[in-house]
């Protein structure tokens, strides 16, 4: 069994203790920053000091607020792409990550968007998404659970979870132990089918995971 850890929507006060967890247990894992939360004041620091404990980070969008599927505006993927990279700077993975906005974690037509995947192709991103969404947002006492008998189904996981101030992580400290328990190899690289856009080119057709117009659905 092999696992591969990353965390979402930072960074936070709470990123703090996940590096304190993670660096009792020599673990690294990823990253993946919301620029908006990286310019809040004093949250770099967190951010920095992941990059200097060997974490990946990665790119996370700008706002966390739309997906490109849901969108018409052509100008979408450089405000939100380019403009949190820009804010990232020299803290980037070298394969310059993104992670979409998942809208609850699913993996469908609204994820990505045709501008979208021509500005991560053109600009050599490299796009990681996940396999595993043990839902710690809004199960923060249970996750860990249901994470535990999610990965029991797949060779390799890449589980999302979030440096957010639910009480959630909390919680992690549990979760690695229970991983040691049962031998699983923690690593910091990632599954090949969770990555289908690596440095620019496509690894297969994208269809799944993009609307080929944008259009906007109105709320929900």
């Amino acid at each position: 069994m092999k696992v591969t850890l990353s965390f979402d929507n930072g960074p936070t006060e709470t990123t703090r203790d996940v590096l304190d967890v993670l660096a009792q247990r020599e673990i690294r894992a990823s990253f993946f920053v919301v620029g908006t939360q990286l310019a809040e004041p004093g949250m770099r620091r967190y951010t920095e000091r992941a990059a200097e404990e060997g974490h990946w980070i990665g790119n996370h969008t700008l706002t966390h607020t739309v997906q490109f599927g849901d969108s018409a505006d052509p100008d979408l993927p450089h405000r939100e792409i380019g403009s949190a990279q820009e804010l990232i700077g020299d803290l980037a993975h070298r394969d310059k990550l993104f992670r979409p906005f998942g809208g609850g974690g699913i993996l469908d037509g609204r994820l990505l968007s045709a501008p979208a995947i021509d500005y991560l192709q053109n600009h050599a991103y490299t796009c990681v998404l996940w396999n595993c969404i043990p839902h710690d947002w809004d199960r923060p006492d249970d996750w860990v659970e249901a994470c535990l008998t999610d990965i029991a189904t797949r060779p390799w996981s890449l589980v999302v979870i979030h440096d957010l101030p639910t009480g959630a992580m909390t919680h992690l400290p549990r979760f690695l132990d229970a991983l040691e328990s049962l031998g699983a190899d923690v690593a910091q690289d990632f599954p090949e089918s969770c990555v289908p856009v690596r440095n620019g080119v496509a690894r297969g057709s994208l269809d799944h995971l993009s609307t080929p117009k944008a259009v906007s659905r109105g709320p929900e």
